[in-house]
């Protein structure tokens, strides 16, 4: 039964976020080009914070724990599981005072009203997984980025979503990378849990009555031996993650 009546509500869905994302394209052009940076980082999370109310048609709803204190003036490496594409606007909207840059395929650079432009334009990292110096060399540059400006990079050391909730082991690459170019960085992890949930069915209709969290935990300082710091907050993550 509420497979049947997800069908009608994911069109819905379906129609409100395409008209979110069609009508935010221009405004964060205009943000960007005429205003300037703050401007269209304010249009993004904005954006952001409408495409979950458009998530809400299908019963969906957020939770984010946060009670750690989180510092502005440093650059921030926040680690986290991925389940699916639906994990992206809660962390924009909820870090957006700490300037959230994604590690993102190449793919999604264009072809995507609103999403492409922000990814080409915002600073984040496109990487083409089928050119590891090209992978290697946005993330140098991301990692300095954020380095330079004191803002924050999300990366899914997962590499790819985990379709059922259950956590995939971490690829430690491309964190690693990030860490050596921001060596002043915090790392913030943070597990997410239901996020699959949304996909349940695939694609079409979209799960309903899905109850997203996401728990932040303590910041870690970069120090001390790399793997064992990066298996640290992989266990962190892991621990908060329910199926």
């Amino acid at each position: 039964m509420q497979k049947l009546l997800s069908y009608p509500l994911t069109v819905l869905f379906f129609i409100c976020f395409g008209l979110a994302l069609v009508i935010f394209h221009p405004i964060q052009w205009i943000c960007l080009k005429v205003f300037g940076y703050d401007a269209h980082k304010r249009s993004v999370s904005i954006l952001n914070w409408f495409i979950m109310r458009c998530t809400n048609v299908l019963g969906t709803r957020y939770t984010f724990v946060n009670h750690q204190t989180i510092p502005t003036d440093r650059p921030l490496l926040i680690v986290t599981n991925h389940q699916s594409m639906y994990d992206i606007p809660p962390l924009i909207w909820y870090m957006r005072k700490y300037h959230p840059k994604f590690v993102s395929k190449i793919e999604l650079g264009k072809g995507i009203p609103s999403v492409s432009y922000n990814l080409r334009n915002s600073g984040s990292a496109l990487i083409d997984r089928k050119d590891p110096k090209q992978s290697i060399a946005e993330l140098q540059k991301l990692g300095k980025y954020i380095e330079t400006n004191k803002r924050s990079a999300v990366i899914f050391p997962e590499g790819t979503r985990s379709r059922n909730g259950v956590p995939k082991p971490f690829r430690t690459t491309g964190l690693k990378v990030l860490m050596k170019n921001a060596p002043s960085a915090l790392i913030v992890p943070i597990s997410i849990n239901n996020s699959w949930k949304l996909l349940r069915y695939g694609k079409f209709p979209m799960g309903l009555g899905s109850h997203l969290m996401f728990i932040v935990h303590p910041p870690v300082e970069i120090e001390g031996d790399t793997e064992a710091l990066i298996a640290q907050v992989e266990k962190q993550i892991v621990s908060e993650i329910s199926n």
